[in-house]
């Protein structure tokens, strides 16, 4: 091997060969280190800096209560919108083929038709005679100013209502009804 080849064992040097100084290669490497990683961090809060503010554009998806969506309707059709208001008493209406829930939200006087194509909804969405249930919907507006839902979201009593009812005698929000819900 000759002089000042690399080897597993590291470089080798002869007698009277001037040797680098110990500590400074060291002392480089880890500033450069440091400002390696510094610079990979500013990139990556860059990179994920312009993916927020990104999706914030066209996809972002507003939470508006429906009063504030029905005063504008065009500012939200045809945009993701979470949309949140009470349930409608006697507005559940469920179709079987093809399944299909329809139902009312309002805030304030506003109301908003919401059409469900799905089979499934949570066992929290339940029209309770006397009690308002908060229920939040996702999808879009359409023009007509209906709202096609893409998840339903029912806020559940809070137990002291329940526990209130139930001392009254009233049946729990979440049990079966003996009322047929309406055909549309």
């Amino acid at each position: 091997m000759s002089h000042g080849d690399p080897s597993p064992e590291g470089p080798f040097t002869r007698e009277g060969d001037a040797a680098a100084p110990p500590a400074a290669a060291p002392a480089r490497a880890s500033g450069k280190r440091n400002i390696g990683l510094v610079i990979g961090l500013v990139m990556a809060a860059s990179a994920l800096a312009g993916f927020v503010l990104t999706g914030l554009g066209e996809g972002a998806l507003y939470s508006k209560p429906v009063d504030e969506i029905l005063a504008n309707p065009g500012k939200y059709a045809g945009r993701p919108v979470r949309a949140e208001g009470n349930l409608v008493h006697g507005s559940i209406a469920h179709r079987e083929s093809p399944c299909e829930w329809r139902f009312v939200i309002a805030k304030g006087r506003s109301e908003m038709p919401v059409r469900y194509p799905q089979c499934i909804v949570p066992d929290t969405f339940r029209d309770v005679p006397g009690m308002d249930v908060g229920v939040t919907v996702e999808g879009q507006v359409q023009a007509d100013g209906s709202f096609l839902a893409t998840t339903v979201l029912a806020k559940c009593p809070s137990k002291y209502e329940m526990k209130e009812r139930q001392e009254r005698g009233e049946q729990a929000p979440h049990a079966a009804t003996g009322s047929a819900a309406p055909s549309f």
